[in-house]
């Protein structure tokens, strides 16, 4: 891979919030086409979700750098430690660059408002994860060491939530040297195969370990998750710090909403207390964060992300774009670097008229 330098510049500014995967991919397709892009990043580190969403183990950050260092020598500008609409004025922004195209992903988490939640010790996931990423950039080593509140060694974890994020959580975790964990799942434990409703070629709804399942049971013995149970409270010790989660399984059945849905419901006798040292939320995510929206004025839809026409990246403000995440809600990688590219191609077509790029 090459610098790509444009032969012609437009004159034209663009602004691109957020330097995760959608941003990237976005300000690699408008430099292009010639047009000079900044990109704007809050962290201390280019990359977003690629740099500190996602663990080391499942992507280098050697990587993700050198695709940055390309960026940067193609002619593209990069300003962390800003956050847009705190750092940045919201209507500097539109005042100082011809187009501006959001991608600042959807990183509301959803939180768990249940007795003890204000306890020391419980944390949300992309908090952990992040604190690891940097102590391995800055350190060489995920554990960020025993001072820190964030470090999983010699404690009992217990993980609420059974995704992808949650996963990462077990993964990063046993590298830390935790002394147990635990992940609590509130779905049922999936068939191991494909029942009658999910014929091929849906993606099949089967039991499956993923890596960090995998290293738990090299390590503890047992598959870490624990289905159909939530987390009723959490326990707290003299000092305020969380020492115990409280549980109960459910089961699923329909609802007295009459809508036919089934919904979770207590097991009468099942609580369980399980010991915790270090809490983890990992219950995905609620839509994009407010700030720099409302300072815009741009319109949401009925799940809070950015509202677009169908098939276009326009919001309701001229010249401001959306993309990734933020627009579509919390997807894949590949998802948003599609969702980059086209926005970007948009945003080419808004500035000059018409777009030539792929």
């Amino acid at each position: 891979m090459k610098p790509y330098q444009p032969v012609i510049r437009t004159g034209k500014r663009v602004a691109v919030v957020g330097s995760g995967p959608a941003g990237l991919a976005c300000a690699d397709q408008l430099n292009r086409a010639g047009h000079t892009v900044v990109v704007f990043e809050r962290a201390d580190r280019v990359g977003g979700l690629l740099m500190y969403g996602i663990p080391n183990m499942k992507l280098d950050k050697r990587v993700v750098q050198r695709r940055v260092e390309l960026m940067s020598a193609s002619g593209i500008t990069f300003v962390t430690d800003t956050e847009v609409g705190r750092d940045y004025p919201a209507e500097k922004l539109l005042r100082e660059f011809d187009a501006v195209v959001l991608c600042g992903g959807a990183r509301q988490p959803r939180d768990l408002p249940v007795e003890g939640r204000q306890l020391r010790g419980i944390y949300f996931a992309m908090e952990y994860l992040t604190e690891a990423t940097r102590s391995l950039l800055e350190t060489g080593r995920a554990d960020p060491g025993p001072e820190s509140p964030l470090s999983a060694r010699n404690k009992d974890v217990v993980i609420i939530g059974g995704g992808d994020t949650g996963t990462d959580c077990v993964a990063t975790a046993l590298r830390q040297g935790c002394r147990s964990v635990v992940q609590f799942e509130i779905l049922e434990r999936p068939p191991d195969v494909r029942p009658a409703d999910n014929p091929w070629p849906e993606w099949p709804r089967v039991y499956r370990l993923d890596y960090g399942h995998e290293e738990a049971i090299a390590r503890f013995g047992n598959d870490p998750r624990r289905y159909a149970t939530t987390a009723k409270r959490f326990e707290g010790d003299a000092s305020g710090h969380v020492c115990a989660v409280h549980t109960v399984r459910v089961i699923w059945k329909a609802g007295a909403d009459n809508s036919g849905r089934p919904m979770p419901h207590e097991v009468p006798g099942s609580e369980q207390v399980w010991p915790a040292q270090l809490v983890l939320l990992a219950m995905g995510f609620i839509g994009p964060e407010s700030l720099l929206l409302e300072q815009l004025g741009i319109e949401r839809d009925a799940r809070s992300n950015v509202k677009t026409p169908p098939g276009s990246y326009r919001t309701n403000v001229r010249g401001v774009f959306a993309a990734g995440d933020m627009r579509r809600g919390q997807s894949l990688v590949v998802w948003a670097i599609h969702e980059g590219r086209a926005a970007a191609r948009e945003c080419d077509r808004y500035l000059m008229g018409c777009s030539n790029s792929p």
